[in-house]
C-alpha cells in the first residue's frame, strides 16, 4: 500500500510541476504544516494549545492564499481609494503568477486540521499517505475538494483494480470529455465574441452569450469533475459528486445543492453553521447569507465582478430563506414521470434565467461592463431575433445542447448522466451509443482547446 501511495506522490507532483516546478514547495508547505499541526492537536487536552496549532494551520494556507491571490488586488484598491480624495499613494503590487489549484487544495487541507481540532476525525501517522492525499493529481488543480473522512482512510486502506469500476470510471471521463471538448470548448467561441463586442449587439444576441455562457461553464467544470472523478475511480478512488444536474434546479436554493457541491458544503460546514451559532433571527439570517455568498464570489477571483456575483445570489437566495424554503426541493423534479410539469417547467425556466442573468457579472471584464451588458440585453432589441456575421454557424451547436441536455434530463436519477446507459438492455445499444459520442466529440473539438476555466482559481 505505501508503494502504491508513493508512486500516486510522484505522479501528483510530476503532474503539478510540470506546469510549474517552482509552485510545488507550497503544495509542500501546505502538507508539512497540516501534518504537523494535526498531530499536535490531536495529541493534546490543553483547549488553547490545540487552537494555537489551528490557528498556525490556517494563517499559513490562507496565507499563501491571501499573498498570492489576494494581494495584489487589496493594494490596487487601497491606491484607487486616495485618488479619490485627490491624494496619490502608489503601494508596489507584486509580479507573481496565481498557482493554479491553490484555492482548492488550501481549503482541502485546511478542512483536515479543523476536523481534527472537532475532534470528527484522527490524524494519520502515515506522511505518504497525507502527502497523497493533498496532492492527488486528479483532483489537485480544480477539485473535487474532498475532505480527508472521505478521501484519506482510501489511501490508508488497500485497493485493487476491479474491472467494473474501471468501466465506470471511463465512462464518466467520456461523457466528461464531451461536456468539455463539445459542449463548453463550441459555446466559447460565440460567448467570447458576444461578450468582447456587447456594445454593438441586440438585447436577444446578449441575452444568448449569457445563455451560452451558463452552458460553457457548466460543461467545463463539471466536465472537469467528471474526468477527476473517472480518472480517481481507475485508481480506486471513489470521489465525492461535484455536480447534481444543477441546470434542472427549481429555485436558487436548490441550484446551489447542486452547484459545485464540494465548495457549497465547505463554506456550509466550515463558515455558515459557525455563524449560525452567534444569533439568531432575521437579521443575523441574512448577515449569515450576504457573509457566506460574497466570501463564496471572493473565493473565485480578486475581481469585483465575482464579488457582485455573490452579493446578486445572496439577494437572489433571501427570499427562500425569509419564508423558510431554502429546503422546499429537496428530490430532482419530475421525480415520478418522465416529462415534467408546467409549474416545473416554470421553476426550472426562471431558476435557469436567474442564472444567466447572475453569470454575467462572473464572465464581464469588469462591473461596468456587466451593467452595461445587462442594460443592453433589457432594450427593445430583445424582441428581435439573435444576429451578428457569423453567428449562422451556430445551428449545430444549438443541435449539439439539445442532445446534451436530452442526456442530461434522462440521466438525472444518477451520479452522472451517462450513467444511464448502463441500463439499455442490448450491448450492441450501448457500444453505439458510446461510438456517437466518441464520433461527436472528434467531429467537433476544436484543434487548440481552451484551458478549463477553474483552472484559474
Amino acid at each position: 500500500m505505501k508503494w502504491q501511495n508513493l508512486f500516486l506522490l510522484i505522479a501528483s507532483y510530476i503532474f503539478y510541476g510540470w506546469w510549474d516546478v517552482k509552485f510545488l514547495i507550497l503544495i509542500f508547505i501546505s502538507t508539512l504544516t497540516d501534518y504537523y499541526t494535526g498531530l499536535k492537536i490531536a495529541t493534546s487536552e490543553n483547549h488553547k494549545f490545540r487552537k494555537s496549532f489551528l490557528i498556525l494551520s490556517i494563517f499559513v494556507n490562507l496565507g499563501m492564499l491571501f499573498g498570492f491571490k489576494y494581494f495584489n488586488f487589496f493594494i490596487d484598491n487601497f491606491n484607487r481609494a486616495f485618488t479619490l480624495f485627490g491624494s496619490s499613494f502608489d503601494l508596489n503590487t507584486l509580479d507573481i503568477i496565481l498557482p493554479v489549484g491553490i484555492s482548492f487544495y488550501t481549503f482541502q487541507t485546511i478542512s483536515y486540521t479543523i476536523d481534527i481540532y472537532r475532534r470528527k476525525i484522527e490524524p494519520t501517522s502515515d506522511f505518504i499517505a497525507f502527502s497523497a492525499f493533498v496532492s492527488f493529481f486528479p483532483q489537485l488543480v480544480a477539485g473535487p475538494i474532498e475532505r480527508a473522512k472521505n478521501l484519506l482512510p482510501q489511501f490508508e486502506n488497500k485497493r485493487k483494480f476491479e474491472f467494473s469500476q474501471g468501466i465506470d470510471g471511463l465512462r464518466q471521463i467520456l461523457w466528461g470529455l464531451f461536456k468539455k471538448l463539445v459542449i463548453a470548448d463550441n459555446c466559447a467561441v460565440f460567448v467570447n465574441y458576444i461578450f468582447e463586442n456587447s456594445a454593438d449587439l441586440s438585447g436577444s444576441t446578449l441575452l444568448l452569450g449569457a445563455v451560452l455562457f451558463i452552458f460553457q461553464i457548466y460543461g467545463d467544470f463539471s466536465g472537469y469533475s467528471d474526468i477527476a472523478i473517472g480518472t480517481a475511480r481507475l485508481f480506486g478512488f471513489n470521489l465525492m459528486q461535484n455536480f447534481a444536474f444543477p441546470l434542472f434546479s427549481r429555485d436558487i436554493p436548490e441550484f446551489w445543492r447542486r452547484w459545485h457541491i464540494s465548495l457549497t458544503t465547505w463554506f456550509r460546514d466550515y463558515l455558515y453553521i459557525p455563524l449560525s451559532r452567534r444569533g439568531s433571527g432575521n437579521f443575523f439570517r441574512i448577515r449569515n447569507i450576504f457573509i457566506l455568498f460574497l466570501i463564496t464570489g471572493f473565493w473565485h477571483g480578486a475581481k469585483w465582478t465575482f464579488i457582485a456575483w455573490g452579493a446578486l445570489n445572496a439577494i437572489y437566495f433571501l427570499p427562500y430563506l425569509l419564508i423558510r424554503r431554502v429546503k422546499s426541493n429537496k428530490g430532482i423534479v419530475a421525480e415520478h414521470s418522465i416529462f415534467p410539469n408546467l409549474k416545473e417547467i416554470y421553476q426550472v425556466t426562471r431558476s435557469f434565467v436567474l442564472a444567466a442573468i447572475g453569470i454575467i457579472f462572473f464572465r464581464a471584464s469588469d462591473i461596468q461592463h456587466a451593467i452595461n451588458y445587462l442594460i443592453g440585453i433589457f432594450d427593445e432589441s430583445l424582441f428581435t431575433l439573435p444576429y451578428y456575421r457569423g453567428l449562422g454557424y451556430i445551428r449545430p451547436l444549438i443541435i449539439l445542447i439539445i442532445f446534451f441536455m436530452v442526456v442530461e434530463w434522462f440521466g438525472r436519477r444518477n451520479k452522472y448522466a451517462l450513467e444511464l446507459v448502463k441500463s439499455f438492455k442490448f450491448k450492441s445499444l450501448r457500444r453505439a451509443f458510446y461510438f456517437l459520442i466518441i464520433l461527436l466529440i472528434g467531429l467537433y473539438m476544436w484543434s487548440e482547446t481552451n484551458d478549463f476555466i477553474y483552472f484559474q482559481f
